[in-house]
């Protein structure tokens, strides 16, 4: 049997071996892909450290000198695709094809952070524009906060990294990441990456870790600010740690999706499908909730059907295959109780609802469920799995009721051609952002993107990043 790799901490450019470690396991078929260092206090110490120094080279470059680092490392990217793409694959049991996808967006990511940073800066005031101003200039300046933590989910490994670890370089912070227990070895890749291309030492530091020991950054005035993807839950627990420094919430949702009686309802199934069954709906902006106009339900719901029949499952190194294993058995288990209790109330399965007996036994069929109450786990809470509910409505503003009444708000969709209807949505919908004639897992890496309620605190996307990680610093001059 081959020998399985092993993946050091990254610390202050170099890799750092420790006395503690885990496996990381492949969700398809159970099997250990690789052992990773876990970090102590000493490494976690040495990491802040790290960061500090960096800061103070990192504050001082051109902006020219950050943006040639993230290009050099955009090239180092491309140099790793292979290498990335498996780890994607292995460690989080991301299809081929999304594992391809996800790393193209990260190239994104990192191009156009290397643009922004060129050119990111502050306004002009017009200090004229008041009495007390005449004989006065003014501008304001965007400086950077400081050593950054990112701490990171499963689902996207590598891409939510980078829209963590691309901007703070741009500004000139360096930034801590923790990734997630069961996928952090896109992360240690991408620290490689950065200390290759020529990133400060302590530039980036990537440290798996116990969370117990996130205390100690939270407590250290050397971390300025915490950047969080994760779970309501957990990010909201956060917050109530964090005293001085700034944070941003990325958190969970249960998108919903309207599609009404002038939809292109070929157009709109095929998207929900691909938006709440692609990598088994683990994406806080999947598909989850679809409200249908009561005159093109039953032909939607045909047409959904059809389309999700047409699926391939499995094993996610197969080119074909679209919807593969959940993370782990826990999930599994998890989404099929609430399943199981959906259906005890009610609720009817039009298609799915099986767990499947390949690899480990962590597939779950893409399921279809109808006959839902607002109130069912699968409804209200975040299913973060392949199931959609499809619900009738009579009248729009019912759809915009239902949307709205949940915990959450990161993204909604409508589908519809009728354009007073659009506009009454966008006016409706209580989101971070509404997407027209797609799914809500529609997302374009550099536009500004968070929720409210639940769904989170202040906004990722590239520009948006690097000005919650920077502050205004205001400059006044007397003209003689």
């Amino acid at each position: 049997m081959p020998k399985i790799p092993n993946f050091y901490l990254w610390i202050n450019g170099e890799a750092h071996e420790s006395t503690d470690g885990t496996a990381i396991i492949n969700p398809y078929d159970g099997s250990p892909i690789a052992t990773v260092s876990i970090a102590g206090r000493r490494q976690i110490t040495e990491a802040l450290h790290g960061c500090h120094k960096a800061f103070i080279v990192l504050k001082h470059m051109s902006r020219f000198q950050r943006a040639s680092i993230l290009e050099r490392m955009l090239d180092g990217l491309q140099d790793a695709m292979p290498e990335m793409v498996d780890a994607l694959i292995m460690e989080g049991g991301k299809p081929k094809q999304f594992a391809e996808q996800e790393f193209t967006r990260t190239l994104a990511v990192f191009s156009w952070a290397a643009e922004e940073a060129k050119r990111f800066c502050g306004d002009r005031i017009p200090m004229d524009g008041m009495e007390r101003g005449i004989g006065y200039e003014g501008y304001t300046r965007r400086e950077p906060i400081g050593p950054v933590l990112g701490i990171c989910p499963f689902n996207f490994p590598l891409n939510l990294v980078s829209h963590k670890v691309a901007p703070a370089l741009a500004v000139g912070n360096p930034i801590l990441i923790k990734p997630a227990t069961n996928t952090p070895i896109s992360a240690l890749i991408l620290a490689r990456i950065a200390s290759e291309a020529g990133a400060p030492p302590g530039s980036l530091n990537v440290l798996p870790m116990r969370h117990a020991d996130i205390s100690l950054l939270l407590g250290s005035d050397d971390i300025r600010m915490v950047t969080f993807t994760g779970s309501p839950e957990v990010g909201w627990a956060l917050k109530k740690k964090v005293e001085k420094q700034r944070i941003v919430l990325e958190l969970g949702g249960n998108s919903g999706t309207i599609v009404d009686a002038s939809a292109n309802l070929a157009w709109a199934a095929k998207r929900c499908v691909l938006g709440g069954f692609a990598q088994a709906g683990q994406s806080c902006i999947a598909v989850q909730r679809i409200y249908v106009h009561t005159s093109v339900f039953d032909s939607f719901l045909d047409i959904l059907t059809a389309e999700t029949k047409t699926l391939k499952i499995g094993d996610p190194r197969k080119a074909d295959v679209m919807v593969g294993p959940v993370i782990h058995s826990r999930s599994a288990d998890r989404i099929m109780a609430w399943l199981e209790e959906a259906v005890s109330s009610g609720a009817k399965i039009v298609y799915g609802g099986k767990r499947r007996r390949m690899g480990c036994g962590n597939v779950i069929e893409p399921t279809i469920v109808t006959h839902v109450k607002e109130d069912m786990g699968i409804c209200c809470k975040e299913i973060f799995g392949p199931v959609v509910t499809v619900t009738p409505y009579e009248e729009l503003e019912t759809a915009f009721q239902w949307c709205n009444h949940s915990d959450f708000g990161l993204q909604a969709a409508i589908f519809s051609n009728d354009l007073h209807h659009v506009h009454q949505a966008i006016d409706s919908l209580n989101v971070g952002g509404v997407i027209v004639n797609d799914v809500p897992a529609y997302r374009v890496d550099h536009m500004p993107y968070g929720g409210v309620k639940d769904s989170g605190l202040g906004r990722e996307g590239i520009r948006s990043s690097m000005l919650e990680m920077t502050h205004e610093k205001m400059v006044v001059i007397r003209k003689e």
